[in-house]
C-alpha cells in the first residue's frame, strides 16, 4: 500500500510577457529586478509543482534555454534556492496567425487574427515546473479542439447571426492558449494529473462578447473533462476521446480570468466549475479557500462584491486558482500577498502603498497543500 505524501501545488501569473519575441530571454540574461523578485516569491512558498502563466516563449516550446536560465539562474540560486529538474514549455495558440481573417474579410493580421491573442507566437505562454517526474507519455493536450465542436457552445452572436463566419469556425480552437492534462509521478508512486490552462480574459470585446463567451467555454472544458459522462465529445490533439478516467487524482491550476462575484465575464462559468462535485469544495469555496490580508489595503478602490480576503489580482478580483479533486485531502492554502509596510511588501507595493506590477506581477501566487 502506498504511503500518503504531502505536497504543495501552486499557480502564479508572473507577468513575464514582453512586447517582442526574445525580449524576455534578454531580460533574464541581464538579471532584471522583476524575475529576481518573482524568484524570491517562489523560493518563499516552495511549491512542488508550479504553473507559470504569462511566460513568453517561441510558441511551440521547442527552445527552452531561457526557462532553463530562469530555473537555474534565478529559482535555484542563493541560500533559499529551489530546484525544478522537470519542466515543460507548453505549446500555445497565442500569436499564432490564423489562415483566414477571424473578424471580417481581408488578409489576417496579428494580434486581431491570432488563434489566441498575441502580437507574436508564444506571447503570454505558460510553463510547468515540477520537482517530480512529468509523465509526457500520458499527457493530453486540447490545443486544437475546435470551439464549434463543443455541444451547445456559447459562440458569440450578433443581431445578424454568428459573429464568426463558417471559415473562421472551421479553424478556430476553443483554447486561447492550451488545455493540458500533464500527469506527474510522485515519490510514493501515485500519479497526480495537472490540469493547466489560461483562458481568454473577458475584455476588449463588443456587444457580441466574444472573449467572455470563449472564457466561459474554456472553463466548461475542464468542467466537462472531470465530470463522468460529460466529456465524451472531447478529442485531444492525438485523437484520444473522452474525459479524465474516473478515480483519477487531479488539481486544476491556472489564471482562469474569472471571478465568481465580480468582473466583466459570464460568472456562471466559473460558478459552475467551482460547484463541480469532482472538486474538493473546502478549497474551491469553503474554509480552505486560498486567502491573504494583502488585498484589504485596496478595499475602497472600487465597488466589488467579493471579499478582499480572496483576491488574487491587484484590481480586486479572484482570478487565480488551485483546485484539487475531491479525492485529495487539503491541509492548508494561501495567497502570497503581504500587506503594505510588512516584510516582503517591496515585492508588490510601491512606497505610496499602491500595487506595482513591475516589481513582480499584478497577480499573486496561489498555493494549496494536499495529501495524496
Amino acid at each position: 500500500m502506498m504511503s500518503p505524501l504531502k505536497m504543495r501545488a501552486a499557480t502564479f501569473n508572473v507577468a513575464l510577457d514582453r512586447a517582442r519575441p526574445g525580449q524576455l530571454a534578454a531580460d533574464l540574461a541581464a538579471g532584471h529586478r522583476q524575475p529576481r523578485n518573482i524568484a524570491r516569491i517562489v523560493q518563499h512558498i516552495r511549491p512542488d509543482v508550479l504553473l507559470l502563466n504569462e511566460f513568453d516563449h517561441d510558441g511551440d516550446g521547442l527552445e527552452d534555454s531561457h526557462l532553463q536560465l530562469f530555473c537555474e539562474g534565478y529559482l535555484a540560486s542563493g541560500e533559499l534556492g529551489i530546484e525544478y529538474p522537470y519542466r515543460y514549455l507548453v505549446p500555445t495558440n497565442t500569436g499564432l496567425l490564423a489562415p483566414v481573417a477571424l473578424h471580417g474579410t481581408g488578409n489576417p493580421v496579428l494580434p486581431a487574427d491570432g488563434l489566441g491573442f498575441g502580437t507574436f507566437h508564444g506571447q503570454y505562454g505558460f510553463a510547468v515546473l515540477s520537482r517530480f517526474p512529468l509523465l509526457f507519455e500520458q499527457m493530453r493536450s486540447f490545443r486544437h479542439f475546435l470551439w464549434r465542436d463543443m455541444p451547445g457552445a456559447r459562440l458569440p452572436m450578433t443581431e445578424s447571426g454568428s459573429y464568426y463566419g463558417a471559415e473562421a469556425l472551421a479553424i478556430l480552437p476553443l483554447s486561447s492558449k492550451n488545455h493540458l492534462d500533464l500527469p506527474v509521478r510522485l515519490p510514493n508512486g501515485r500519479v497526480l494529473h495537472l490540469l493547466v490552462c489560461h483562458p481568454a480574459p473577458p475584455i476588449d470585446e463588443g456587444e457580441e462578447r466574444r472573449n467572455s463567451c470563449r472564457n466561459h467555454d474554456e472553463l466548461r472544458l475542464w468542467h466537462d473533462y472531470i465530470c463522468p459522462g460529460r466529456g465524451g465529445y472531447l478529442v485531444d490533439d492525438a485523437g484520444g476521446r473522452g474525459g479524465l478516467d474516473p478515480g483519477s487524482d487531479f488539481v486544476i491550476l491556472g489564471d482562469l480570468n474569472a471571478d465568481p462575484q465580480d468582473g466583466d465575464g459570464f460568472r456562471e462559468g466559473i460558478q459552475a466549475l467551482l460547484a463541480n462535485p469532482a472538486l474538493n469544495h473546502s478549497v474551491a469555496s469553503g474554509r480552505l479557500r486560498p486567502a491573504s490580508r494583502g488585498g484589504f489595503a485596496l478595499r475602497g478602490m472600487t465597488a466589488r462584491q467579493g471579499s478582499p480576503r480572496f483576491w488574487t489580482h491587484s484590481q480586486g478580483l479572484r482570478l487565480d486558482y488551485v483546485l484539487p479533486s475531491a479525492s485529495l485531502q487539503p491541509l492548508a492554502s494561501g495567497v502570497f500577498w503581504p500587506p503594505a509596510h510588512r516584510p516582503g511588501a517591496e515585492l508588490f507595493w510601491n512606497r505610496r502603498g499602491w500595487p506595482e506590477r513591475r516589481a513582480s506581477s499584478d497577480h499573486r501566487l496561489v498555493w494549496a497543500d494536499i495529501v495524496i
